[in-house]
Protein backbone atom coordinates (compact mmCIF):
# COMPACT_ATOMS: atom_id res chain seq x y z
CA UNK A 1 0.00 0.00 0.00
CA UNK A 2 2.58 2.32 1.21
CA UNK A 3 4.48 1.69 -2.19
CA UNK A 4 1.65 2.61 -4.65
CA UNK A 5 0.82 5.56 -2.58
CA UNK A 6 4.69 6.20 -2.83
CA UNK A 7 4.91 5.39 -6.60
CA UNK A 8 1.56 7.63 -7.27
CA UNK A 9 3.06 10.77 -5.56
CA UNK A 10 6.47 9.89 -8.31
CA UNK A 11 4.09 10.05 -11.12
CA UNK A 12 2.35 13.13 -9.75
CA UNK A 13 5.81 14.86 -9.11
CA UNK A 14 6.81 13.75 -12.47
CA UNK A 15 4.13 14.90 -14.44
CA UNK A 16 4.19 18.44 -12.34
CA UNK A 17 7.81 18.86 -12.61
CA UNK A 18 7.33 17.96 -16.87
CA UNK A 19 4.18 20.62 -17.03
CA UNK A 20 6.03 23.35 -15.07
CA UNK A 21 9.06 23.29 -17.77
CA UNK A 22 6.85 23.36 -20.95
CA UNK A 23 5.47 26.07 -19.47
CA UNK A 24 9.30 27.53 -18.84
CA UNK A 25 10.08 26.92 -22.00
CA UNK A 26 6.92 28.05 -23.64
CA UNK A 27 7.66 31.34 -21.10
CA UNK A 28 11.18 31.63 -23.19
CA UNK A 29 10.71 31.12 -26.53
CA UNK A 30 8.97 34.96 -27.53
CA UNK A 31 12.28 36.10 -25.18
CA UNK A 32 14.28 33.57 -27.96
CA UNK A 33 12.46 34.56 -30.66
CA UNK A 34 13.03 38.62 -30.25
CA UNK A 35 16.58 37.72 -29.35
CA UNK A 36 17.38 35.95 -32.69
CA UNK A 37 15.65 38.88 -35.05
CA UNK A 38 17.51 41.23 -33.64
CA UNK A 39 20.43 39.27 -34.80
CA UNK A 40 18.74 39.17 -38.66
CA UNK A 41 19.16 41.33 -41.50
CA UNK A 42 15.74 42.33 -42.23
CA UNK A 43 16.24 40.92 -46.25
CA UNK A 44 16.11 37.66 -44.55
CA UNK A 45 13.19 38.69 -42.11
CA UNK A 46 11.39 39.92 -45.29
CA UNK A 47 12.02 36.20 -47.15
CA UNK A 48 11.84 33.52 -44.18
CA UNK A 49 9.58 35.79 -41.74
CA UNK A 50 10.55 35.46 -37.77
CA UNK A 51 12.92 32.38 -36.62
CA UNK A 52 14.58 30.99 -33.81
CA UNK A 53 17.59 30.13 -36.37
CA UNK A 54 18.54 33.41 -38.35
CA UNK A 55 19.49 32.68 -41.52
CA UNK A 56 21.26 35.69 -42.24
CA UNK A 57 23.06 36.69 -39.38
CA UNK A 58 23.32 40.21 -39.17
CA UNK A 59 24.68 42.67 -36.54
CA UNK A 60 23.47 46.56 -38.00
CA UNK A 61 21.16 46.84 -35.43
CA UNK A 62 23.53 46.47 -32.58
CA UNK A 63 26.16 48.53 -34.63
CA UNK A 64 23.75 51.51 -35.13
CA UNK A 65 22.83 51.27 -31.99
CA UNK A 66 26.20 50.85 -30.16
CA UNK A 67 27.86 53.02 -33.34
CA UNK A 68 30.96 55.74 -32.05
CA UNK A 69 28.65 58.79 -32.74
CA UNK A 70 26.07 57.36 -30.80
CA UNK A 71 25.17 58.61 -26.96
CA UNK A 72 23.89 55.00 -25.90
CA UNK A 73 26.43 55.39 -23.41
CA UNK A 74 25.45 58.36 -22.32
CA UNK A 75 21.79 57.30 -21.95
CA UNK A 76 22.64 54.29 -19.94
CA UNK A 77 24.77 56.12 -17.43
CA UNK A 78 21.46 58.63 -17.21
CA UNK A 79 19.03 56.05 -16.98
CA UNK A 80 21.16 53.58 -14.00
CA UNK A 81 21.59 57.47 -12.27
CA UNK A 82 17.59 58.07 -12.25
CA UNK A 83 16.73 54.63 -11.55
CA UNK A 84 18.74 53.79 -8.62
CA UNK A 85 18.43 56.95 -6.67
CA UNK A 86 15.29 57.29 -7.69
CA UNK A 87 13.89 54.23 -6.76
CA UNK A 88 15.88 54.56 -3.75
CA UNK A 89 14.18 57.46 -2.52
CA UNK A 90 10.42 56.90 -3.28
CA UNK A 91 11.24 53.24 -1.78
CA UNK A 92 12.25 55.28 1.79
CA UNK A 93 9.28 57.69 1.28
CA UNK A 94 6.85 55.10 0.32
CA UNK A 95 7.89 53.00 3.51
CA UNK A 96 8.07 55.72 6.19
CA UNK A 97 4.72 57.05 4.85
CA UNK A 98 3.19 53.27 5.22
CA UNK A 99 5.18 52.72 9.00
CA UNK A 100 3.41 56.45 9.87
CA UNK A 101 -0.15 55.00 8.91
CA UNK A 102 0.01 51.70 10.47
CA UNK A 103 1.06 53.23 13.62
CA UNK A 104 -1.53 52.93 16.05
CA UNK A 105 0.03 55.76 17.56
CA UNK A 106 -0.50 58.34 15.36
CA UNK A 107 -3.62 60.74 15.18
CA UNK A 108 -6.20 61.14 12.36
CA UNK A 109 -4.15 58.34 10.34
CA UNK A 110 -7.70 57.00 8.76
CA UNK A 111 -8.32 60.65 7.62
CA UNK A 112 -5.01 60.58 6.08
CA UNK A 113 -5.52 57.21 4.21
CA UNK A 114 -7.93 58.75 2.99
CA UNK A 115 -6.20 61.78 1.98
CA UNK A 116 -3.43 59.57 0.06
CA UNK A 117 -6.74 57.35 -1.69
CA UNK A 118 -8.19 60.92 -3.10
CA UNK A 119 -4.96 60.51 -6.25
CA UNK A 120 -5.51 57.43 -6.65
CA UNK A 121 -9.36 58.44 -8.12
CA UNK A 122 -8.87 62.06 -9.54
CA UNK A 123 -5.89 63.64 -11.19
CA UNK A 124 -5.04 67.39 -11.60
CA UNK A 125 -3.85 66.74 -15.57
CA UNK A 126 -1.35 67.53 -17.39
CA UNK A 127 -1.12 71.51 -17.69
CA UNK A 128 -0.69 71.71 -13.55
CA UNK A 129 1.73 68.78 -13.29
CA UNK A 130 4.10 70.71 -15.78
CA UNK A 131 3.72 74.15 -14.40
CA UNK A 132 3.96 72.48 -10.82
CA UNK A 133 7.45 70.97 -12.26
CA UNK A 134 8.51 74.35 -13.50
CA UNK A 135 7.85 76.48 -10.03
CA UNK A 136 10.26 74.09 -8.64
CA UNK A 137 12.87 74.21 -11.08
CA UNK A 138 12.77 71.01 -12.43
CA UNK A 139 13.68 72.07 -15.97
CA UNK A 140 16.67 70.80 -17.60
CA UNK A 141 18.47 68.74 -15.04
CA UNK A 142 18.74 65.18 -13.31
CA UNK A 143 16.40 65.83 -11.07
CA UNK A 144 13.63 66.23 -13.89
CA UNK A 145 13.90 62.87 -14.13
CA UNK A 146 13.56 62.24 -10.62
CA UNK A 147 11.19 64.11 -8.58
CA UNK A 148 8.03 64.08 -10.86
CA UNK A 149 7.95 60.24 -10.44
CA UNK A 150 8.81 60.49 -6.91
CA UNK A 151 5.37 61.46 -4.95
CA UNK A 152 5.46 57.59 -4.16
CA UNK A 153 2.53 55.68 -5.73
CA UNK A 154 -0.58 54.95 -3.19
CA UNK A 155 -0.92 51.37 -3.96
CA UNK A 156 2.61 50.64 -3.27
CA UNK A 157 2.08 52.59 -0.01
CA UNK A 158 -1.23 50.45 1.44
CA UNK A 159 0.51 47.66 -0.15
CA UNK A 160 3.28 47.98 2.80
CA UNK A 161 1.06 49.27 4.93
CA UNK A 162 -1.10 46.09 5.18
CA UNK A 163 2.27 44.11 5.35
CA UNK A 164 3.82 46.36 8.32
CA UNK A 165 0.16 45.56 9.96
CA UNK A 166 1.14 42.06 10.33
CA UNK A 167 3.71 42.74 12.56
CA UNK A 168 2.69 42.08 16.53
CA UNK A 169 2.23 45.73 18.23
CA UNK A 170 4.10 44.35 21.06
CA UNK A 171 7.44 44.62 19.06
CA UNK A 172 6.99 48.68 19.36
CA UNK A 173 5.47 48.76 22.43
CA UNK A 174 8.55 46.61 23.87
CA UNK A 175 10.73 48.88 21.71
CA UNK A 176 9.34 52.26 23.31
CA UNK A 177 9.54 50.94 26.72
CA UNK A 178 13.56 50.41 25.77
CA UNK A 179 13.35 54.36 25.17
CA UNK A 180 13.79 53.66 21.35
CA UNK A 181 12.18 56.88 18.79
CA UNK A 182 10.06 56.16 16.12
CA UNK A 183 12.79 56.71 13.83
CA UNK A 184 14.66 53.98 15.13
CA UNK A 185 11.99 51.82 15.43
CA UNK A 186 11.17 52.07 11.31
CA UNK A 187 14.57 51.49 10.28
CA UNK A 188 15.73 48.76 12.96
CA UNK A 189 12.51 46.22 13.80
CA UNK A 190 9.61 47.20 10.76
CA UNK A 191 11.50 47.77 7.97
CA UNK A 192 14.17 44.60 7.99
CA UNK A 193 10.57 42.45 8.95
CA UNK A 194 9.41 43.98 5.64
CA UNK A 195 12.12 43.32 3.67
CA UNK A 196 9.63 40.59 0.99
CA UNK A 197 7.09 43.81 0.45
CA UNK A 198 9.70 46.50 0.71
CA UNK A 199 11.75 44.78 -2.62
CA UNK A 200 8.53 43.93 -4.54
CA UNK A 201 7.71 47.65 -4.45
CA UNK A 202 11.57 48.79 -4.95
CA UNK A 203 10.69 46.68 -8.53
CA UNK A 204 7.50 47.96 -9.20
CA UNK A 205 9.61 51.78 -8.71
CA UNK A 206 12.80 50.59 -10.49
CA UNK A 207 10.81 49.04 -13.81
CA UNK A 208 8.67 52.30 -14.07
CA UNK A 209 12.09 54.60 -13.52
CA UNK A 210 13.92 52.56 -16.04
CA UNK A 211 11.44 52.85 -18.46
CA UNK A 212 10.15 56.01 -18.08
CA UNK A 213 10.38 58.41 -21.24
CA UNK A 214 7.94 60.91 -20.76
CA UNK A 215 9.47 63.17 -18.36
CA UNK A 216 12.55 63.64 -20.14
CA UNK A 217 9.94 65.00 -23.36
CA UNK A 218 8.15 67.35 -21.30
CA UNK A 219 11.09 68.20 -19.00
CA UNK A 220 14.69 68.15 -20.64
CA UNK A 221 16.09 69.25 -23.83
CA UNK A 222 19.57 68.67 -23.07
CA UNK A 223 20.87 65.85 -24.52
CA UNK A 224 22.83 65.08 -22.22
CA UNK A 225 20.61 64.02 -19.36
CA UNK A 226 18.49 62.12 -22.29
CA UNK A 227 17.75 58.76 -20.63
CA UNK A 228 18.26 55.42 -22.50
CA UNK A 229 14.18 54.84 -23.67
CA UNK A 230 14.05 58.46 -24.92
CA UNK A 231 17.33 57.92 -26.88
CA UNK A 232 16.31 55.10 -28.28
CA UNK A 233 12.90 56.04 -29.19
CA UNK A 234 14.86 59.25 -30.96
CA UNK A 235 16.80 56.79 -32.85
CA UNK A 236 13.67 54.84 -34.13
CA UNK A 237 11.82 57.97 -35.50
CA UNK A 238 14.70 59.16 -36.97
CA UNK A 239 15.60 55.43 -39.26
CA UNK A 240 11.54 55.96 -39.58
CA UNK A 241 12.21 58.80 -41.20
CA UNK A 242 15.27 58.05 -43.15
CA UNK A 243 13.81 55.28 -44.74
CA UNK A 244 10.96 57.15 -45.56
CA UNK A 245 12.40 60.86 -46.86
CA UNK A 246 16.13 60.10 -47.10
CA UNK A 247 17.01 60.92 -50.93
CA UNK A 248 19.99 58.50 -52.30
CA UNK A 249 19.76 56.61 -49.05
CA UNK A 250 19.83 52.50 -49.13
CA UNK A 251 17.14 51.88 -47.53
CA UNK A 252 17.34 48.35 -47.99
CA UNK A 253 21.02 48.64 -45.92
CA UNK A 254 18.83 50.04 -43.12
CA UNK A 255 17.60 47.56 -40.23
CA UNK A 256 14.02 47.62 -39.28
CA UNK A 257 12.72 45.03 -37.53
CA UNK A 258 15.48 44.01 -36.49
CA UNK A 259 16.58 47.04 -35.02
CA UNK A 260 13.05 47.15 -32.65
CA UNK A 261 14.06 44.02 -31.33
CA UNK A 262 17.26 44.73 -30.63
CA UNK A 263 16.31 48.15 -28.45
CA UNK A 264 14.46 45.74 -26.63
CA UNK A 265 16.83 43.10 -25.85
CA UNK A 266 19.12 46.94 -24.69
CA UNK A 267 16.45 48.44 -22.64
CA UNK A 268 15.61 45.11 -20.43
CA UNK A 269 18.99 43.65 -19.67
CA UNK A 270 19.06 45.38 -16.49
CA UNK A 271 15.72 44.38 -15.42
CA UNK A 272 16.38 40.65 -16.39
CA UNK A 273 19.90 40.64 -14.43
CA UNK A 274 17.86 42.18 -11.05
CA UNK A 275 14.84 40.30 -11.19
CA UNK A 276 16.47 37.32 -10.27
CA UNK A 277 17.50 38.84 -6.73
CA UNK A 278 13.69 40.00 -5.87
CA UNK A 279 12.05 36.93 -7.49
CA UNK A 280 12.00 35.41 -4.04
CA UNK A 281 10.27 38.19 -2.34
CA UNK A 282 8.10 39.39 -5.05
CA UNK A 283 5.36 36.74 -4.72
CA UNK A 284 5.22 36.42 -1.06
CA UNK A 285 5.09 40.62 -0.61
CA UNK A 286 2.86 40.93 -3.28
CA UNK A 287 0.30 38.38 -1.42
CA UNK A 288 0.43 39.01 1.98
CA UNK A 289 0.80 42.89 1.44
CA UNK A 290 -2.46 42.49 -0.70
CA UNK A 291 -4.67 40.30 2.16
CA UNK A 292 -3.39 41.40 5.21
CA UNK A 293 -5.12 44.21 6.77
Amino acid sequence: MKKSKLKRITVLGVVNHAFIALLAVACMLPMLLVLAISFSSDAAIRVHGYQLIPSDISFAAYRLIFSPTSSIYQGYLVSLTVTILGTFLALAITGMAAFTLQNKHVQYRNALAFFFFIPMVFNAGLVPWFMMNRALGLINNIWALIVPSLMFSTFNMFLCRNFMRGIPDSLMDSAKIDGASELAIAFKIYFPLSTPVLATVALFYGVAYWNDWFNAIMLVNNPNLFPLQYMLFQIQSELEALRRLGPGIPIRELPGESLKMATVIVTIGPIILLYPYLQKYFVKGLIIGGVKG
